[in-house]
This record gives structure tokens, C-alpha cells and sequence, in this order.
């Protein structure tokens, strides 16, 4: 059992490689991190509940809003405090 010290990385899963204009245009970065999470989170067979912290990288995008991981957290239904 994990301690309050332990980090685990359950399933990594990475977001598709798109091209400028390309058919990933519409979507946002917390779009596709939510789908990669939920994946992750599917993979492992890991309750959302059980997720502590998220943490997700990406080059700023125009419009995706504040603390993307915080929204791709919300939308894969990991509490967020």
C-alpha cells in the first residue's frame, strides 16, 4: 500500500501527435488530457477517488483556460479540493 510518500504512475498514457490545422484543431489541451486521464485511469483499473494529484504539461495554448490539469482532473472525476 502506498504511504503519503510513495509517487505511482498507474498507466502512462500519451495524447495523439497532431499537425497545425490538422483534425485535433477543435480540441483543446484539457480535451485531450482528460482523454489520455480517463485512459489511465481505465488501464489501471484505478477509482478517480484514489488520485491525489495530477499533474500535466503542454505549450500554452490560446484560449484553454487556467490550470489545465486542474480541469482535466475535474472532467475524469478525480475530487478536486
Amino acid at each position: 500500500m502506498a504511504n503519503d510518500h510513495d509517487i505511482v504512475l498507474a498507466a502512462p498514457v500519451r495524447t495523439p501527435i497532431g499537425k497545425f490545422g490538422g483534425v485535433l484543431t477543435p480540441l483543446t489541451a484539457a480535451d485531450l488530457g482528460t482523454a489520455a486521464a480517463q485512459a489511465a485511469l481505465e488501464r489501471a483499473g484505478l477509482d478517480p477517488t484514489r488520485v491525489d494529484q495530477v499533474i500535466f504539461g503542454h505549450a500554452r495554448q490560446a484560449g484553454g483556460g487556467p490550470n489545465t490539469a486542474r480541469q482535466i482532473a475535474f472532467r475524469a472525476g478525480v475530487p478536486v479540493d
